[in-house]
C-alpha cells in the first residue's frame, strides 16, 4: 500500500472540516435550544415592554446619581464652613487669689475661621470676651490661653 504524502494531508484537512462543521452545529443547536428556553412562552410584545421598563429604571438611577452627587457637593461645603475644632482651657490669671475658674474656648473650621471665648473670673466680678477668628487669626490681641486653645482647636 502506497500512500502519498498529499493524500495524508488532503484527508487531514478534510477530518479537520468536518470536526470543525459538527463543532458549529452542536454550538447552534445548543445556543437555538438555549434562546428557545429563554423565550418560552413570552412573546416579542412582552419583551419589548420589559426592555422598555429598564430603560425607564436606568433613567431614573442616573437621575438620582446625579441629585445625589449634587447633595454630597452640597455637604461638604456646608461641612467645610461647620465648627470642626473645639477646644477648652482652664486657667487661673490671678496666681494669688482663686483657682482655675477661668476659661478660654476655641471653635474653628476647616478654613481656621470661628470663634475665642473667653472668661476672666474673679472674686469681685467676671468678665467674657469673645474675639472672631479669620484663617487662624484675630484682629483682637489673644492672651497666651486663647493662642494656645486655638492652636488645639486647628483641624488638621
Amino acid at each position: 500500500m502506497n500512500i502519498k504524502l498529499d493524500n495524508i494531508v488532503l484527508l487531514v484537512f478534510f477530518v479537520f472540516v468536518g470536526i470543525c462543521i459538527v463543532w458549529g452545529a452542536l454550538w447552534a443547536f445548543s445556543t437555538e435550544r438555549r434562546l428557545r428556553r429563554f423565550f418560552l412562552g413570552k412573546k416579542a410584545k412582552d419583551l419589548e415592554d420589559t426592555i422598555v421598563k429598564l430603560e425607564e429604571h436606568i433613567t431614573a438611577l442616573k437621575s438620582a446619581q446625579e441629585k445625589t452627587e449634587k447633595n454630597i457637593t452640597e455637604i461638604n461645603q456646608k461641612l467645610k464652613k461647620s465648627i470642626r475644632g473645639l477646644e477648652t482651657i482652664r486657667f487661673n490669671p490671678f496666681p494669688d487669689q482663686g483657682s482655675n475658674q477661668s476659661f478660654a474656648v476655641g471653635m474653628l473650621n476647616e478654613e481656621g475661621d470661628g470663634v475665642v471665648v473667653s472668661s476672666l473670673y474673679s472674686r469681685e466680678r467676671m468678665s467674657v470676651f469673645a474675639k472672631p477668628i479669620k484663617m487662624g487669626k484675630s484682629e483682637y490681641e489673644l492672651t497666651e490661653e486663647e493662642k494656645a486653645v486655638l492652636k488645639k482647636a486647628e483641624v488638621k
